[in-house]
């Protein structure tokens, strides 16, 4: 299987330039070059909302916005499936009620929707303006059980059963679980899940100099921390090979706090702001540790602040180990 990563760095509310410079980073792509196309979380909006009244221009009716439209459309170019995230508004037929998640569309190489997924697992910024997917925890809200599947499990077409989570997902929940209850990583065994995806936007500790300063080498801490939160299945990969796709953002994002301009026709934030890590990668686990693939000469992982598009053989040996860290 080919699989293939979009990492970019989105502006802010800046939807029409976001789609116009993803379809950019693609186009060296060939169509049927790939099998599965992954892109970041709330891919197209960017992701620093600090509320409700903030994203609400934004938000996309479910499977039914410029996301799953460039989605669709990119699909049928490329012959490939294509998962993106997205800030969905849905609208309960029987109640009315309207209720916001923070969410990804999979669609198949035809064009047809095979998924929607609803993030589980909020970060602080999410809380802001989005509820917990429907299934597992948010079915009793503020609590999570191990006999929950919060997150997605299924059958995806061609590309067989998958597991699929958004950022935090992998995370304890909300901070407060205790560290050792990976409850993301033990529902993908618990479903002999070998193919795991996530779409992320995942933060760096790191200054934005620091970035701009060396942005094609990754942030080799926040990958290391990426493994451990699957720790459970390095024993498990005695018996089983598992993939995971790391599919991140790159860049610096305000918010929408102060007083925003214009530049060159791209809206710029000021206010808080925040960096992004980068470093999108597939890891796979096999025989008790963790290896990753390559990419031309070097090892398959995005840098930090690079954009691009990273695309992995999964039928080719994974050549390169990687060392666990500080975490």
């Amino acid at each position: 299987m080919k699989i293939a990563t979009l990492q970019f760095s989105p502006h802010l509310g800046a939807v029409p330039q976001n789609l116009s410079h993803a379809t950019a980073l693609l186009s060296p792509l060939k169509p049927n070059s790939i099998d599965l196309l992954v892109l970041p979380e709330l891919a197209f909006t960017g992701y620093n909302f600090p509320s409700l009244a903030s994203i609400t221009p934004y938000l996309e009716p479910t499977t039914a916005g410029p996301t799953t439209e460039w989605c669709i459309a990119t699909a049928v170019r490329l012959g490939c499936h294509v998962i993106a995230g997205y800030p969905e508004t849905h609208t309960d037929p029987t109640t009315e009620q309207t209720t916001q998640y923070n969410s990804t569309v999979t669609v198949s190489p035809t064009g047809s929707i095979l998924a929607n997924y609803r993030k589980a697992f909020l970060y602080y910024t999410d809380e802001t303006w989005a509820s917990e997917g429907p299934s597992g925890s948010a079915a009793n809200p503020g609590t999570y059980t191990d006999t929950a599947v919060p997150f997605f499990v299924g059958t995806l077409g061609a590309l067989g059963k998958v597991g699929h989570g958004v950022c935090m997902d992998i995370n304890p929940y909300r901070f407060t679980a205790p560290w050792t209850d990976y409850e993301f990583a033990k529902t993908m065994l618990a479903h002999d899940v070998r193919l795991v995806v996530l779409s992320m936007a995942w933060l760096t500790h790191r200054l934005p100099e620091e970035i701009e300063a060396d942005p094609g080498t990754p942030d080799m801490e926040t990958v290391a921390y990426w493994r451990h939160r699957f720790l459970p299945f390095l024993e498990a990969s005695m018996e089983r090979e598992i993939l995971v796709v790391f599919a991140n953002r790159c860049g610096v994002e305000g918010n929408v706090v102060g007083v925003a301009h214009v530049e060159n026709g791209v809206q710029v934030e000021e206010g808080d702001r925040v960096c992004y890590a980068g470093s999108s990668c597939v890891m796979k686990f096999q025989q008790g540790g963790v290896r990753m693939f390559e990419r031309g000469e070097g090892v398959g992982i995005l840098g930090k602040g690079e954009e691009g598009v990273l695309v992995v053989d999964t039928e080719k040996t994974a050549k390169y180990a990687l060392q666990s860290g500080p975490v």
